[in-house]
């Protein structure tokens, strides 16, 4: 066995020194390449070490701070089963019966042209009403409308 080392051990040392030499040759040639090239390599590392800061500051700023819960509730609303309606708010207000009707069609949800058409009458008429009601009521909205007329009892939920 002693044997088979000795006749391998010129070779293994040959193998070793140049492995050695090639290291170094490697070693020389990258010193050189970082310094021909060391502005490049320098503003290179600049920007990775930007672009990384960018992506993390990015992604710390558009995380949110407050999580937002979803919860699920049931609420009950207590309805009068009998809706009473208020006349003397009505003419309190001085809204007439097709004003009324008229309220009481928005509060279902209808547009102003199905309001129209369910009352055979034309768009430009249900507008004045509208404008009417408004007036009447000293409110600028359709949902201010209806919600004051349902607090008065004028229409029904």
């Amino acid at each position: 066995m002693s044997l088979q080392i000795k006749n391998y051990k010129q070779i293994i040392s040959y193998g070793i020194s140049f492995a050695f030499l090639l290291a170094l040759l490697k070693w020389l040639e990258i010193r050189y390449i970082v310094f021909q090239n060391s502005f490049e390599i320098y503003a290179g590392a600049i920007a990775l070490i930007f672009t990384v800061l960018g992506i993390w500051l990015a992604l710390k700023l558009a995380k949110p701070t407050i999580q937002t819960k979803i919860i699920e509730k049931e609420v009950f609303i207590n309805r009068v089963d009998e809706f009473k309606f208020n006349r003397a708010a009505a003419d309190n207000l001085g809204l007439s019966d097709r004003e009324i009707e008229v309220l009481q069609l928005m509060a279902n949800g209808l547009s102003n042209q199905e309001i129209a058409d369910k009352l055979f009458i034309s768009l430009n008429t249900i507008k004045t009403h509208i404008s009417r009601i408004f007036e009447k009521m000293n409110v600028k909205r359709r949902t201010q409308a209806i919600e004051l007329a349902k607090n008065l009892s004028i229409i029904s939920y």
